[in-house]
């Protein structure tokens, strides 16, 4: 399945991009409507954000507006997705009942801030069309003395039999089948208390051999499967009991994980020994074709043969269901890797033409940094326009909203009205997306068209790319991605009369105005009458002398422009 053909696009592609990313852009390109853009925004050590600990008012706020920066950021990068590291070693980042808080807030673990991150960051995602994924980093804990200072709210603590402590290091036990019960019931207070739009499962699997991590004091042969057999479904469980919480109470939170870039051996190429199947007991392929898991961001930070044939196993095998490679471009960075701005360009490019669904880059700060030009070309190059996320085909939900009605235009402001269902309760169903064009109809289909989405309000302020467009539509979409039809903006008319029509109005124009020729009319001999125009003679008559007659000009004939409108029927 996989031949030389890949190696051959491959080098193809590496040689297509050994050029400066100012350069103009290789094809004609057609930029996707819809395509998942995510970055994962994490929190451990403030390494994206915070960088700044909430310590007081003052510092509160400060740290507020770093997140405002780079979301700021990230929305002009039209990226429209973003992971936020929810949990992080067994502590988290809003007021829990379960969990303790991180040190990444405060600078102490266990200390609250005066406010809730989580709730912010939502709030904030959610006013620049932004979906907001919480992050949860699923088996290791961190270090014993990190876990032991964590008190009563511990998972080592109050939960002994689902961890394990291997050199030093703390782990969830997956072979527990009560493992599962607890990392749902932390899915499950997150969606519950916020309105998230999904949950992202990281490092849900075995860890990796250098830990010399085993539970296989749990497995039994009387099980009918093999030790890997085993394993794999006690990750898949885990995985199918945060599918089962979470869709009971909210159906259209998407879930999703981040697994090893490589599924398993191919082929004609080798995972080198790191893959998800056998390496650490993930099976991210069943979890698709089972419809438990919504969507992956595998994290693909290779490069050449260990990225492009890997590419394509995921796009065959995505059983419908959107992929968003994970490009590693933390590697950009010298103290991190080698890599240049065309290898990531490259694997974008290859990637969009794949069909797997979208892009997720690693991290946030790497990339609004714009660490070797990586923002200014994700945001010129590739992101231009907005897209919106992919539609949840998968799910039983599939029927479109009713469309917006009775469009408005009023000092710079459109406005539109719309009855929203009730049967969600507090958390808003149905936003709006807006598109523009100087064509009429605006075609939504276009993603140049699409000026601004997932709008909550009834109205939007025409504004930047907006105030270049003579056209506007309005769609209704739902938060499994089903869209309505548009209520497109009534274009100006122009009323289009008949001959017949025309010659009547005409008749009846001059039958109402044009005078009879009576005795009365002044006559055009009368030098005299009161009707002649009075000539300047004062210059003749103060010189004393005999002027020469002036040369008479000649008379411009008169525009007349009758309106026959109001001769209309």
């Amino acid at each position: 399945m996989y031949n030389d053909t890949i190696k051959i696009i491959s080098l193809i592609i590496t040689l297509l991009f050994s050029v400066p990313a100012t350069s103009q852009e290789p094809w004609d390109y057609t930029y996707p409507k819809r395509e998942e853009r995510a970055v994962w925004l994490a929190t451990i050590g403030g390494i994206d954000w915070p960088r700044t600990k909430a310590t007081n008012a003052y510092t509160t706020e400060a740290q507020k507006q770093e997140l405002r920066t780079i979301l700021d950021r990230l929305q002009r990068a039209n990226i429209n997705t973003v992971i936020l590291q929810t949990r992080i070693r067994g502590s988290v980042i809003y007021p829990s009942d379960i969990e303790t808080w991180d040190e990444a807030i405060t600078g102490r673990a266990g200390r609250a801030p005066g406010y809730d991150p989580l709730q912010f960051a939502i709030d904030e995602c959610h006013a620049r069309g932004m979906e907001l994924h919480a992050w949860l980093v699923s088996i290791p804990l961190g270090t014993y003395s990190r876990q032991y200072s964590y008190g009563t709210k511990s998972v080592m603590r109050h939960h002994p039999s689902l961890c394990k402590t291997v050199r030093g290091e703390v782990f969830m036990i997956p072979g527990q089948p009560a493992t599962a019960d607890y990392i749902a019931s932390i899915a499950k207070e997150i969606v519950e208390r916020y309105d998230v739009d999904g949950i992202s499962l990281d490092y849900i699997r075995y860890p990796e051999s250098t830990y010399y991590f085993s539970d296989d004091n749990l497995y039994s042969s009387s099980t009918g499967m093999t030790i890997s057999e085993w394993r794999r479904s006690n990750i898949t469980r885990i995985v199918k009991r945060v599918h089962e919480v979470v869709k009971a109470i909210k159906p259209w939170v998407k879930l999703s994980s981040s697994p090893i870039g490589k599924y398993s051996n191919l082929s004609r190429y080798r995972s080198g020994g790191w893959d998800c199947f056998n390496a650490v007991y993930q099976d991210p392929k069943a979890w698709l074709r089972d419809n438990i898991q919504d969507l992956l961001f595998p994290m693909m930070y290779f490069t050449a043969d260990n990225f492009y044939p890997f590419l394509y196993d995921w796009a065959e095998n995505c059983y419908g269901h959107p992929i968003a490679a994970g490009l590693g471009i933390y590697l950009l960075d010298p103290h991190e890797g080698r890599w240049q701005l065309n290898d990531v360009r490259a694997e974008m490019y290859e990637t969009r033409r794949s069909g797997i669904g979208g892009i997720a880059f690693y991290r946030s700060d790497y990339l609004t940094r714009n660490l070797k030009g990586i923002y200014d070309s994700v945001s010129k190059e590739f992101f231009p326009y907005p897209a919106l996320t992919s539609r949840m085909t998968w799910m039983p939900d599939t029927i479109a909203p009713p469309a917006p009605q009775n469009m408005k235009y009023e000092n710079g402001i459109i406005s539109w009205q719309y009855d929203h269902p009730t049967t969600h309760g507090q958390w808003p169903f149905i936003s709006f997306n807006i598109y523009g064009s100087n064509h009429y109809p605006v075609d939504t289909d276009k993603a140049e068209n699409l000026l601004a989405h997932h709008i909550d309000a009834t109205n939007f302020t025409i504004a930047g790319r907006a105030t270049t467009k003579h056209y506007f539509a309005i769609t209704a979409i739902d938060r499994f991605g089903n869209e309505s039809h548009a209520l497109q903006e009534p274009p100006a008319t122009t009323i289009h009369h008949s001959h017949e029509e025309i010659m009547a109005a005409i008749s009846r124009h001059y039958n109402n105005t044009q005078p009879a020729a009576t005795a009365s009319t002044p006559s055009s001999t009368n030098p005299t009458s009161s009707t002649s125009p009075t000539r300047n003679t004062s210059s003749s008559s103060n010189t004393g002398k005999s002027a020469k007659p002036a040369k008479r000009k000649k008379k411009e004939p008169e525009l007349i422009i009758t309106d026959f409108s109001k001769y209309f029927d």
